[in-house]
């Protein structure tokens, strides 16, 4: 890009910024800072980049990242992604405010604190983003919150509400409980009058789970899963939601009534849980979108939902982000906070 187009780009998307409301308006700068990587590794080749502010299509609007969550397979990414157009923006969901938007763009204004899903991007200051794969920011939730809602979030309500169709009365185990989906699946399940056995494998995990409701709690790892559920539900657990894998989501789905009982768990699970007769198995992955969002949003606020933030990091501290990541034993999701440098 010539050193004129670079300028015309800069003063369409200033332009653009401030042709909202005067008060609001905000000055988009040309360069901004990022959390890359330009070959894969460990944490330590993520690395703070100074690249161009991406602009907008027609149908996409730009956010000012406040903040982005980090993803377990992010890490993977990370680790293992054959980079090659370096380098690599890691982050696939977050939240921030509008600072331009494309002339397609509807039921969005500039000044709107939004979140939501995109394949990449988030670990910068700013983000281009599809109009129709944000919302609005939950009135309940700040920005840091919000910023690790969307993918777990909606992984722990089309788990219990579309997979499993869980209702009044019924029992669930949520094994692995006290992470970003856990934690949410715990309270979405109690909003519906559903009795929850959780599974964490610390006590500071399953104290976690009994403050957001859970009605009986075990150590997935030395605890008595068997039991636990034997005492929860005598006539068997009606389901199961597996967010963690091995010879313990085995026992929790041992503990499921025969003939009836059901299974979700998530795509990326690892090891898959063995086939069993007699009982519905569902492998599953989040759908996004701005429809989804806005579901989850009555959600959030029908069930005050509490959106718990295990640790946060500034965007220049992405590799300790990755290197806590890869620790485990989280309760609930990591924020990675931008930091935007006055324009």
């Amino acid at each position: 890009m010539t050193h004129l187009s670079r300028l015309l780009m800069s003063l369409a998307l200033c332009l653009a910024a401030q042709s909202g409301s005067g008060a609001g308006a905000h000055r988009v700068p040309e360069s901004m800072d990022a959390a890359a990587f330009d070959r894969a590794g460990g944490p330590e080749v993520l690395t703070i980049h100074h690249l161009p502010v991406p602009v907008p299509k027609a149908d996409e609007v730009l956010i000012e990242v406040a903040a982005a969550g980090v993803s377990v397979w992010e890490a993977d990414m990370r680790a293992h992604l054959a980079v090659r157009s370096a380098p690599f923006i890691l982050g696939g969901e977050g939240a921030g405010t509008i600072v331009a938007l494309g002339p397609e763009v509807h039921g969005f204004k500039l000044g709107d604190a939004v979140y939501g899903v995109t394949g990449i991007g988030f670990y910068a200051q700013y983000v281009k983003v599809r109009a129709d794969r944000i919302a609005h920011v939950p009135r309940s939730l700040d920005l840091k919150q919000a910023s690790i809602l969307a993918i777990s979030g909606l992984s722990a309500l089309q788990g219990i509400e579309d997979v499993l169709q869980l209702h009044a009365g019924q029992t669930l185990i949520v094994h692995g409980a006290a992470g970003g989906v856990g934690t949410l699946a715990i309270q979405m399940a109690k909003h519906r009058g559903v009795r929850v056995l959780a599974t964490a494998t610390t006590d500071e995990g399953m104290a976690l789970a009994r403050r957001l409701g859970a009605d009986a709690v075990v150590n997935g790892r030395s605890g008595d899963i068997v039991a636990a559920a034997k005492a929860f539900a005598p006539q068997g657990v009606d389901a199961v939601l597996g967010l963690a894998g091995g010879e313990p989501l085995e026992r929790c789905i041992d503990a499921l009534r025969t003939g009836v009982g059901r299974v979700a768990y998530l795509y990326g699970l690892e090891p898959l849980p063995r086939p069993r007769s007699g009982m519905t198995m569902t492998l599953y992955s989040f759908t996004g979108g701005t429809a989804q969002l806005e579901r989850l949003n009555r959600e959030v606020l029908a069930a005050k939902i509490r959106v718990p933030v295990a640790a946060e990091y500034p965007l220049g501290e992405a590799a300790a982000a990755h290197r806590r990541l890869e620790a485990g034993h989280l309760l609930g999701k990591i924020a990675l906070i931008a930091r935007p440098s006055t324009p």
